[in-house]
């Protein structure tokens, strides 16, 4: 569990499986914060391509916000990804993981994990790479090996942005 009151609940998956939709509308149903993915910031500041250097600075800006937001929010965090997502890209695209993101991810981080499903409509914005279902199909699968690996399982998120509000509260709820 969690170190502080808050529970930490960490929202995870592939593009474009509406993680950053879903986080904004549970902080707002419960009166709460939300971290967003730090990488999107970071990189639609660059001015080229990211890069393999970039994932250990995505890393700490996301490790630093979710653990800065912590501390001023109220009963839950929502955070829009986590360490896991540099993991699976540095495994991915590079073949090796930085040791600062090893280190630091821990199966009692969160409290809940969640998995987005591919079952929305992938929608095109420039930081995205795979559109082409298979690709989605292989991410999915692959963030829901990972996050069984680190986090010891998580709960697939699907539906309706409204579905998965209900879905979340009452994994919420059951949290206690």
């Amino acid at each position: 569990m969690a170190t502080e009151k808050v529970k930490r609940i960490l929202i995870s998956g592939p593009e474009s499986t509406g993680k950053s939709t879903l986080c904004k509308a549970l902080a707002q149903k419960y009166g709460t914060l939300w971290v967003p993915e730090y990488a999107r910031a970071y990189c639609e500041a660059l001015d080229r391509p990211y890069e393999e250097s970039d994932l250990l600075p995505i890393a700490k800006g996301q490790w630093e916000s979710e653990n800065e937001l912590a501390q001023q929010a109220k009963d839950y965090i929502f955070c829009d990804t986590g360490l896991e997502v540099i993991k699976v890209w540095g495994d991915y695209k590079y073949g090796r993981v930085d040791s600062w993101v090893l280190d630091r991810i821990n199966p009692e981080h969160y409290d809940l994990v969640l998995l987005t499903d591919i079952d929305i409509e992938w929608e095109y914005d420039p930081l995205r790479e795979y559109p082409d279902m298979k690709d989605r199909i292989f991410f999915r699968d692959y963030y829901l090996r990972e996050l069984k690996a680190l986090y010891g399982g998580c709960h697939l998120i699907s539906g309706s942005l409204e579905n998965r509000i209900q879905t979340v509260s009452l994994l919420l709820e059951a949290l206690g």
